[in-house]
């Protein structure tokens, strides 16, 4: 079964919106393991515009307390403070994520620059406290190589191109998905696992989830979105039971 990762940044949004701390990120978290959430996701910004440090420290700490072997995966884009900060939490995964000032959300996998270029030494500095490293790249076969020529362990497809398709149209999505199969057959050739996230959600998932290879999906604002009407738990189910080929109708 393709694990799911649920990404809690929306929560920490929602509450900042107001100020205090409503509603709670560690109660989100607490109602996503109790779904059977096998893994929960934080994307530390720099200006700290929904997941603070505060809030990573804190899911660490709950996480080890209440939910042994729920893996937390931190992404962002390696500046300074953010490794030193997955250095001190140690969590399961660490995503490398691209970051371009004054993006909304990401907007592409890695490409030719100078954070790219220091990628190996942060790899390696994680490796060294134990931690799985993946990285955020388009699904073509050069991000690939270059992943798996930095020391990833993992890449993390970057999935909005496929989600607009499928919007689009069947034939669109199945042409897309397809050089998604390509990018994700070369990793696993290469030694690497296989995350995928950024728009994925209920419907585009039914297809995607056939991913060749794929280990994780990581999903936040469908989920959180999705929960506004029907509830979080209720989602996380219905997010659990899609990733199981054959339980849930096509």
């Amino acid at each position: 079964m393709v694990r799911l990762s649920v990404n809690v940044n929306k929560v920490a949004t929602l509450r900042n919106s107001r100020g205090g701390r409503v509603p709670n990120v560690l109660d989100a978290v607490d109602v996503c393991v109790a779904a059977g959430a096998p893994g929960i996701t934080v994307h530390p910004r720099a200006d700290e515009r929904h997941i603070t440090r505060a809030d990573v420290r804190a899911i660490a700490a709950r996480l080890r307390e209440r939910a042994s072997g729920i893996e937390y995966n931190i992404e962002g884009d390696p500046r300074a403070d953010l490794i030193e900060l997955v250095d001190e939490v140690v969590p399961d995964q660490c995503t490398l994520v691209p970051v371009v000032p004054g993006e909304v959300t990401s907007q592409a996998g890695w490409r030719p620059g100078l954070q790219r270029e220091r990628l190996p030494e942060t790899v390696a500095r994680l490796h060294s406290r134990g931690i799985r490293v993946s990285v955020f790249v388009d699904a073509a076969l050069e991000p690939v190589r270059w992943a798996a020529s930095v020391g990833a362990d993992r890449v993390e497809l970057y999935t909005e191109p496929f989600a607009r398709a499928f919007a689009r149209s069947r034939a669109e999505a199945e042409r897309s998905f397809s050089q998604y199969a390509e990018a994700s057959r070369l990793a696993h050739d290469l030694g690497l696992g296989v995350n995928a996230g950024h728009d994925l959600d209920l419907d585009n998932l039914k297809l995607f989830r056939d991913l060749p290879f794929l280990d994780e999906v990581s999903i936040g604002h469908a989920i959180i979105s999705r929960a506004v009407f029907v509830g979080l738990s209720a989602v996380i189910c219905e997010y659990l039971d899609t990733l199981v080929t054959g339980r849930r109708a096509v």
